[in-house]
């Protein structure tokens, strides 16, 4: 399939996947102003993002299963227009609690209409070079520490957080709305059982069979580790600079500098993974990962933090494409919504460890390290399970990537 429609959809999913990663994650950004002006506790605060990823986790299946009814268009565009509603809605919050709901429940299951739906329409426009098609989208998603979080900065910076995040919600609508519209049903989707070929008849592989094989219980088990991962770090290593006398501004630029070099990982990974096959180097990097987000503990200078950040933005960033890459090698295009969701859930439960852990480590402890040394344990895991992956055997793998 050469279409030259597919890399609008490339192009439609970076966009999309940037803003909507954007807006959710500038709550590390105000993380200290909102705790400073409403007295509200760090860990209540982040909180609203482990419900944020929590929804997201309770959301990705349900947007995955109706994008392969009705296609992604009209899934993504409910979700970009919620997320915006949500965002506006979060940001004239009066107490902690409604926060918490309106930023984690709504705004977490708004993102999830984006991710999962736009992955698997990617994959079934791609025939050949898939890893690079998925890590550029990955890469346009990895873009928001470089320009959605300096900017939330700034506005925290000129005026308060509630005019900031009702900034940011205004942004999101304006972008991402238009976007929505661009996206399309893979071809081969709506060409009926001629262009389908064996994933037209493909009787063994139900959605059924699918969800309850071993190979899709793998890839959830090492979604959910990898995610758990970095989810901590990345949620609070701006926090954690700050406390180390850095200012907000400069302990930003660490995490843009962690997605500058995870837009070079993403697509990096991504070629080497079409190259030597996604599972094994989804297996390095996981190795890689559970190593790079332990170097946090050992540095309190802002050097050494853009040091780290670089290793870690590359590695992390680069591995999370490979996820849908092995997905469609061994799954059909028709459930490809629906089984990304579920490895998207998988995820989002992950990235929900993170912000609530590390908070509570912090309120009990003073100290973001043991944070850091427990991610490294969760990455060793991760890259455990995967490296037990099996595919399907050939005749299955073959139906699948029909």
């Amino acid at each position: 399939m050469n279409h030259p429609y597919r890399w609008v959809i490339v192009a439609a999913g970076g966009l999309l996947g940037c803003v909507a990663a954007g807006a959710m994650f500038c709550l590390p950004v105000f993380l200290q102003p909102m705790a400073a002006e409403t007295g509200w506790s760090i860990t209540g605060i982040s909180t609203a993002m482990t419900i944020g990823f929590l929804a997201m986790a309770a959301a990705s299946m349900v947007w995955g299963n109706l994008s392969d009814r009705f296609g992604p268009r009209p899934v993504v565009l409910a979700g970009s227009a919620i997320l915006a509603t949500s965002l506006a809605l979060a940001s004239r919050a009066g107490s902690l609690i409604e926060f918490q709901l309106l930023f984690g429940v709504l705004v977490g299951a708004a993102t999830a209409a984006v991710f999962a739906p736009m992955m698997a329409s990617v994959t079934g426009w791609f025939d050949t070079q898939r890893g690079l098609a998925v890590s550029l989208v990955s890469a346009g998603m990895g873009m928001a520490p470089l320009t959605m979080a300096p900017l939330a900065a700034w506005l925290v910076t000129a005026t308060d957080w509630r005019n900031a995040m009702l900034i940011v919600a205004t942004i999101t609508a304006t972008l991402m709305i238009p976007a929505a519209l661009l996206v399309r049903r893979p071809p081969a989707l709506d060409a009926g059982p001629a262009r389908l070929g064996a994933d037209a008849t493909q009787g063994e592989m139900t959605l059924s069979t699918a969800v309850r094989s071993p190979q899709f219980a793998t890839l959830l088990l090492a979604n959910f580790f990898c995610c758990a991962t970095h989810s901590g770090p990345i949620f609070h290593t701006v926090s954690y600079a700050v406390t180390c006398g850095i200012p907000m501004i400069a302990a930003v630029s660490i995490y843009s500098v962690e997605g500058l070099s995870g837009m070079f990982g993403r697509i990096g990974f991504g070629v080497a993974g079409d190259r030597f096959g996604a599972q094994r180097v989804l297996v390095l990097g996981l190795l890689a990962q559970a190593f790079g987000v332990l170097s946090y503990a050992f540095v309190s200078g802002l050097g050494g933090f853009y040091a780290v950040a670089v290793v870690v933005g590359f590695i992390y960033a680069g591995t999370m494409p490979l996820y849908a890459v092995i997905i469609r090698e061994n799954f059909p295009l028709r459930m490809m919504g629906t089984i990304m969701g579920g490895i998207s859930m998988a995820g989002s439960l992950g990235m929900s460890t993170g912000p609530l852990v590390g908070g509570m480590i912090y309120d009990q402890l003073g100290s973001y390290a043991p944070m850091y040394i427990a991610a490294c344990g969760m990455g060793l895991t991760a890259m455990l399970i995967l490296a037990a992956f099996r595919p399907f055997p050939p005749r299955q793998a073959g139906m699948a990537l029909a």
